[in-house]
C-alpha cells in the first residue's frame, strides 16, 4: 500500500520540460528547478554584524577624537586661558616660563586637563591713570576672588569642554560617514565584491593585526601615562596649599619659589576671607532666628497702631489699602490684634493663599564679591523669597574673565527662586549674556510678570570701566521718559521698575504710571521717598563697596540686602525690611517699615512741563566707581 511503501521518484522521469532525467532522491523535479532559477540569481543578504561592528567602531573613534581634542577659551582669575583635555590624569595650570601647578584630575579614566594661562585683557584694568602697583594689587585681588569661588570656573570649563567634545565627535562621525559612502560610491558594487573576495581569505590575519595594533597603542598610551604620572608625582606637593581647594597641588619651575615665598600670604588672605563669610553666614542665620522670635510682637504692635495717612506712611500694614503684616502663608492674626484695631488684620484670615504678599529680595552693586553669594542664598531661603532682584553692577569691569562672578551668583540662588537683573554701568553686554546663560532673567525695556508683579527695567546706558567712562548711549532723563511711556502704554499697567541709576527717577515717576522705582549705584541707601508721583528706593551695596577700597575679601563697609513684600491684591509694595552684614561679620535684621503711599499732586497740569516739580528729587552726587 502506498501508505506503507512510499514511492521512490523514478530517475527516468523526464518531467514536464523534457530535460534529462535526474538521479538521486535529493534532486528536485525539473519544473521546480525551473521555477526556482530566478530566485537563485538573487544574492542572499549578508549578516548585519559587519555593519553594526563598523558603525560601533566609527562612533567610538568619533567619541575618543572629540573628547581628547576638546578645548575651550575661557578665563582663569584675571587671565584669559585656554582649556584642553589631556590623557595624563592631571590638571595642569601652565604659567609659561614661570612653571606649572599640577593637581590630580577628578575626571574619569586617564582624562585630565591643561590650562594654558594667557594674558590679562587690557580692558580689565583700564590702565589709563592706574599705576603698575595698583594694577598688580587688582590682579592679586582677582586671584583671591577666583580661589574663593573656583566652582563656577570649574563648572563653566566643564560645560564648555563637554559642548566642544560633543561638537567635535559629531563632526568626526559625519566625516567618517561621508568618506565611507564616497569610497563605496566610487568603487561600485562589482569592484567592492572583487576586493571583498580577495580580502576574505585573509580576514583572520587582518583582525589579528588590528587587535595587535590596538594592544600596542594601549600599551604605549599606558606607558606614556605612567611616565607622565611619574613626572607629576616626582614634583613635591606644596604644604602652602594645605586646607585649601588646592591641597596636594604640585608646583614646578620658578613658580615653586614664588609660591613658597609669597603663597603663604595669599593662602592666609584666602583663609581669612573664608572664615569671615562663614562667620557672617552663621550670624545671619542667628539674626533671622531672633527676628522670627520677635516677629509676632512686632506684627501685633503694627496691627494695633492707628491708621496712617498717605503723607507719613505709618507702621507696616497700617494703611487701609495695605494687606496687613502677615508673612506669606500665615492665616491667623496675632494674639494682640483686634478687628477694630486693624481692618487689614481682620481681613487677613479670609484672604486666599494666592493673594498673600509675595516676598522679593533686593540686592545691588555686588561688584564681583562672590563671598556674599552664600549669604544671599541663605536669606532667600529663610525669607521664602519668590525672586531675587539684582539692581545691577554685578561685575567690576564687564570683562569676559569675570564670568566666574556672574556664574557664582546665579548658581547660588536656591532652586525655584527666580533671578532678575537690571544691568548697571559696570556690567557689559558680554557679562550680561553670561549672566543670562547662568540662569538670570535680564530686563530689556519690556514688561515681564514675576509672580504676578508687573516688572519693568532696562540696562544702564553708561559704560564705566573703573575710573574711565567709555560711553553713554542715552541720557538718564531720556531713559526715564522712555520707560514711563512704556508703563503708561501697557494695558495691564506696571507695578515696579528696577533701574540701576536713580537719576532716571524724576522723568520716570512724574506722571504716576510707575508706582515704585528700585535702584542702586550710589553705594549708600536712601529710604523710600516720594519723587514726582511715585516712590523711589536706593539700595546700598550688597558687597559693602566703599570708595577707593577693594570690593573683594572681608567687607570694607556694611553690606545691605532688602526684603520687599508685594501685595498681589492691591498691586503695591507693603513694606521693606533691611538686613545688614557688618565689617565684623555681624548680622542685623531690622523690623519691617511700611512702604510710603504717594501724596497725590493737587495740580498735575501745572507740573506737566516740569517733571517731579511737585516733589523735587534730592540732589544726587555721583559716587566714583559706583
Amino acid at each position: 500500500m502506498s501508505d506503507e511503501h512510499p514511492t521512490t521518484p523514478d530517475p527516468t522521469d523526464a518531467g514536464p520540460t523534457g530535460a534529462e532525467p535526474t538521479s538521486g532522491p535529493r534532486t528536485a523535479p525539473r519544473w521546480l528547478r525551473a521555477v526556482g532559477a530566478p530566485l537563485r540569481r538573487v544574492r542572499p543578504r549578508r549578516p548585519r554584524a559587519r555593519t553594526v561592528l563598523l558603525g560601533t567602531l566609527a562612533v567610538l573613534v568619533a567619541v575618543v577624537t572629540g573628547v581628547t581634542t576638546a578645548s575651550a577659551q575661557l578665563s582663569f582669575g584675571p587671565h584669559e586661558a585656554r582649556y584642553d583635555v589631556t590623557t595624563d590624569a592631571t590638571v595642569t595650570v601652565d604659567l609659561g616660563p614661570i612653571g606649572t601647578l599640577q593637581i590630580d584630575s577628578p575626571l574619569p579614566l586617564w582624562l585630565g586637563a591643561r590650562v594654558t594661562v594667557e594674558e590679562i585683557p587690557a580692558d580689565v584694568d583700564a590702565l589709563h591713570g592706574v599705576d603698575t602697583l595698583q594694577a598688580l594689587t587688582g590682579d592679586l585681588n582677582s586671584y583671591l576672588q577666583f580661589f574663593t569661588g573656583p566652582q563656577a570656573t570649574i563648572e563653566d570649563a566643564a560645560r564648555a569642554l563637554v559642548a566642544d567634545a560633543a561638537l567635535r565627535a559629531v563632526v568626526t562621525l559625519a566625516v567618517l560617514l561621508v568618506v565611507w559612502f564616497t569610497v563605496r560610491g566610487l568603487l561600485g558594487a562589482a569592484r567592492r565584491h572583487e576586493l571583498g573576495a580577495r580580502v576574505r581569505p585573509h580576514a583572520r590575519q587582518l583582525v589579528a593585526g588590528g587587535v595587535a595594533v590596538a594592544l600596542v597603542g594601549t600599551l604605549v598610551t599606558a606607558s606614556e601615562h605612567g611616565r607622565a604620572r611619574a613626572r607629576v608625582v616626582s614634583a613635591p606637593s606644596s604644604a602652602v596649599f594645605d586646607g585649601t581647594p588646592l591641597e596636594g597641588a604640585r608646583v614646578t619651575g620658578r613658580l615653586g619659589g614664588i609660591v613658597d615665598t609669597y603663597g603663604g600670604l595669599v593662602v592666609q588672605a584666602f583663609r581669612e576671607n573664608e572664615e569671615f563669610y562663614d562667620q557672617a553666614d552663621e550670624s545671619l542665620v542667628a539674626a533671622w532666628a531672633d527676628w522670627e522670635d520677635r516677629r509676632p510682637a512686632v506684627e501685633a504692635e503694627a496691627a494695633a497702631a492707628p491708621t496712617a495717612s498717605p503723607t507719613d506712611g505709618g507702621a507696616p500694614g497700617t494703611d487701609p489699602q495695605e494687606p496687613g503684616t502677615q508673612e506669606p502663608g500665615t492665616q491667623e492674626p496675632t494674639a494682640d490684634a483686634s478687628p477694630s484695631d486693624s481692618p487689614s488684620a481682620s481681613a487677613s484670615p479670609t484672604r486666599d493663599e494666592a493673594d498673600e504678599p509675595v516676598t522679593f529680595l533686593l540686592i545691588s552693586d555686588l561688584h564681583c564679591n562672590v563671598g556674599m553669594a552664600p549669604l544671599i542664598a541663605s536669606l532667600a531661603t529663610m525669607s521664602g523669597a519668590a525672586a531675587v532682584l539684582d539692581a545691577g553692577d554685578t561685575t567690576m569691569n564687564g570683562t569676559s574673565v569675570e564670568q566666574y562672578c556672574v556664574s557664582t551668583f546665579a548658581r547660588a540662588i536656591p532652586d525655584g527662586v527666580d533671578l532678575i537683573t537690571a544691568p548697571g554701568n559696570h556690567d557689559s553686554a558680554e557679562t550680561t549674556a553670561q549672566y543670562a546663560r547662568a540662569g538670570a532673567v535680564v530686563l530689556d525695556g519690556s514688561v515681564i510678570d514675576v509672580h504676578g508683579m508687573r516688572l519693568l527695567g532696562d540696562h544702564d546706558p553708561k559704560a564705566t570701566r573703573l575710573i574711565q567712562t567709555q560711553t553713554q548711549e542715552e541720557s538718564y532723563s531720556a531713559v526715564g521718559t522712555r520707560l514711563a511711556d512704556v508703563a503708561c502704554s501697557d494695558p495691564d499697567g506696571v507695578d515696579v521698575v528696577m533701574f540701576h541709576n536713580p537719576r532716571a527717577a524724576p522723568n520716570m515717576l512724574a506722571d504716576g504710571c510707575v508706582p515704585a522705582l528700585l535702584s542702586g549705584h550710589m553705594h549708600t541707601r536712601t529710604d523710600p521717598e516720594q519723587i514726582g508721583q511715585g516712590i523711589r528706593y536706593i539700595s546700598s551695596s550688597t558687597a559693602g563697596a566703599q570708595e577707593n577700597e577693594p570690593r573683594i575679601g572681608p567687607l570694607k563697609g556694611t553690606a545691605e540686602m532688602t526684603l520687599l513684600r508685594w501685595d498681589p491684591t492691591t498691586r503695591r509694595i507693603v513694606d521693606w525690611q533691611l538686613v545688614e552684614i557688618g565689617t565684623d561679620a555681624s548680622a542685623t535684621v531690622r523690623d519691617p517699615q511700611a512702604w510710603p503711599v504717594p501724596v497725590p499732586d493737587p495740580d498735575p497740569e501745572a507740573d506737566a512741563d516740569d517733571p517731579g516739580a511737585g516733589t523735587p528729587a534730592p540732589d544726587i552726587t555721583e559716587t566714583p566707581g559706583g
